[in-house]
């Protein structure tokens, strides 16, 4: 569980309350110089039916809990929860960079990881979304979220080996994300690759971005420790940075060498209810702000109302 803002560049208002209470006693202090100068202070008292000078302690906390709370709905505060999700939508991020041309995944990796993807997809049910991205250096989006399982498919079959070096999956994370901006439902993304990431966005920056946004990653490392020789380089996948994305994210994390493990890894995605579910706050703030600033006005024209 935890609490997150969608625009916490606005948390930079609560730098305002310190502010609030100096002003207040501030004022409050003008006041007491001014009220000694009206010498009548058990007519006052008689009147108000209380303390004369009083330091209005109530109304400022009041004060300050109401600017907080509309401080925190603008920044727009959410719950975020481990939950049952009974509908949820995804993101299949597909490493086509140079090394998944190796064929130690019949035919080849990248095959391997697009048949089982479109496999995926059929075991998904019709009402969820789906988005296609493919990355290497950088990354592009084959289709948007659709429910449109031909075209889906089809979109998988047109993945084709990049012509580019490198292997971004910080730039494969925000672009998935960003994918799912628009979606109600709980969010997921499937992340292949055979590699590590060695150009481009950050992975610790990409995670935060993805947290930010509530998805869930499944991270699926194609490859041995021992590496595989490509042209004569050994590449050697980054199991911990992947494991490292899935924990950070509430997701998991599959280690696969041949297609039937990266089958059963999809099956165990598809079949997984627990994601990230969500819970605005921003309007329940917004109107425990409201009701207290009616109160606030109550005590203002009753208890703490001013002495002409």
């Amino acid at each position: 569980m935890e609490i997150i803002f969608t625009t916490p560049e606005y948390l930079w208002l609560l730098l305002s309350l310190p502010v609030l209470i100096f002003i207040h006693f501030t004022t409050m202090q003008n006041t007491r110089r001014r009220a000694f100068k009206f010498a009548n202070f058990e007519a006052i008292q008689r009147i108000t039916g209380g303390e004369v000078l009083s330091k209005n302690l109530t109304l400022l906390l009041l004060r300050l809990i109401i600017i907080s709370f509309f401080i925190f709905a603008i920044s727009g505060m959410s719950f975020v929860y481990q939950g049952l999700g009974s509908k949820y939508d995804f993101v299949i991020a597909i490493d086509n960079s140079n090394s998944m041309i190796v064929d130690d995944l019949p035919p080849t990796r990248l095959d391997a990881a697009k048949i089982t993807a479109r496999n995926f997809i059929d075991k998904i049910s019709p009402d969820n979304n789906i988005g296609i991205v493919s990355f290497s250096s950088t990354s592009r989006i084959h289709s948007p979220l659709t429910q449109d399982r031909i075209k889906l498919k089809q979109d998988i079959a047109g993945i084709e080996i990049s012509g580019v070096g490198g292997t971004n999956i910080g730039e494969a994370l925000v672009t998935s994300a960003n994918l799912l901006l628009g979606s109600g439902n709980a969010r997921s993304v499937v992340l292949i690759t055979d590699g590590q990431s060695n150009v481009g966005i950050p992975i610790s920056d990409a995670v935060d971005y993805v947290n930010l946004r509530q998805v869930t990653v499944y991270a699926i490392g194609i490859g041995t420790e021992q590496g595989s020789d490509f042209f004569g380089a050994n590449l050697v996948l980054d199991e911990q940075s992947l494991q490292n994305i899935a924990e950070s994210t509430s997701g998991e994390y599959f280690k696969v060498e041949d297609i039937n493990e990266l089958g059963d890894a999809y099956n165990q995605i598809a079949n997984a209810t627990e994601r990230k579910i969500s819970q605005r706050l921003d309007f329940a703030l917004t109107f425990i702000a409201l009701i207290l600033l009616i109160f606030e006005w109550i005590l203002i024209n009753s208890k703490y109302r001013t002495i002409p």
